[in-house]
């Protein structure tokens, strides 16, 4: 008996280790082994509830035409400098019938690492005659539009638009619809509920730059109340985006993070 006992022993054993291996492979445990972001940064809608949020890299409804890597609730994260800056912009747009709202905010260096492979791989052009329908896909790294590292990774960065209020809401993508290019007038294009811009957001064109002189009249007048509004509370634009703004001083210009968009990585906060 003292045998069979030992040889059971020594079975359970090997069972209580493979079940160790096991669950540290399973989707929770890489979960909690994954990064979490520092303290400084926090949830937008817990600074600011009022700000719309539609952050596109968690639909289909982008360049790449799928969810982009990293972002695993469609949820805006920045920093807190950031986000109280965006609380300030939003009250005086409240006051004059607007709100923002944010398509992209903080973006793991996962998501840059999917941007690249996607802009490598030149057989895929799914989304090309809505976003880029004049720019050659091998041009991107060339023309800036893609790169391995993305001030978006730093925390202290957003996309965004002003919505007239009462805001309607954007109609649902369909994948496989019909592609209008993101500069077409805003009848044609993609019915976004923000304010007409010129073109749409994430449109790779010169048309995007923000003081484009062939974009006038109410759709200049739009990009210079985003510009402004922002500037006044310390945001800095891009100049070939309108919809890109950066608060400065970054609390963190030189570090690029990789914890997954999800309420689990500002938790606490």
């Amino acid at each position: 008996m003292t045998g069979l006992a030992s040889a059971f022993r020594a079975l359970g054993a090997t069972a209580t280790a493979l079940l160790a291996i096991t669950a540290a492979t399973t989707p929770l445990a890489q979960a909690h082994s994954e990064p979490k972001a520092p303290k400084e940064f926090v949830a937008l809608r817990t600074v600011d509830p009022t700000i719309i949020q539609e952050m596109r890299y968690r639909t289909v409804h982008n360049f790449v035409g799928e969810p982009v890597d990293g972002y695993r609730r469609p949820l805006c994260i920045v920093t807190r400098p950031t986000a109280q800056a965006l609380h300030r912009a939003q009250s005086k747009l409240l006051r004059q019938g607007y709100s923002l709202k944010v398509y992209d905010c903080y973006r793991p260096q996962r998501a840059v690492d999917h941007f690249v492979r996607w802009a490598k791989d030149l057989e895929d052009e799914a989304m090309k005659k809505e976003f880029y329908p004049q720019v050659d896909k091998s041009r991107l790294f060339e023309d800036g539009y893609i790169a391995e590292k993305s001030g978006h990774s730093r925390g202290s960065t957003v996309d965004l638009t002003i919505v007239k209020l009462p805001a309607l809401p954007t109609r649902p993508y369909v994948p496989g619809e019909r592609l209008v290019p993101c500069y077409a007038p805003r009848s044609e294009r993609f019915p976004d509920n923000s304010v007409d811009m010129g073109t749409g957001f994430d449109c790779f064109d010169t048309l995007s730059h923000t003081d484009d002189p062939r974009i006038q009249g109410r759709q200049r007048a739009n990009r210079q109340l985003l510009k402004s509004t922002l500037g006044a509370v310390g945001f800095v634009n891009l100049p070939e985006e309108w919809w890109h703004f950066t608060y400065k001083p970054e609390p963190f210009p030189d570090t690029f993070f990789d914890f997954p968009v999800a309420w689990r990585s500002v938790a606490g906060h």
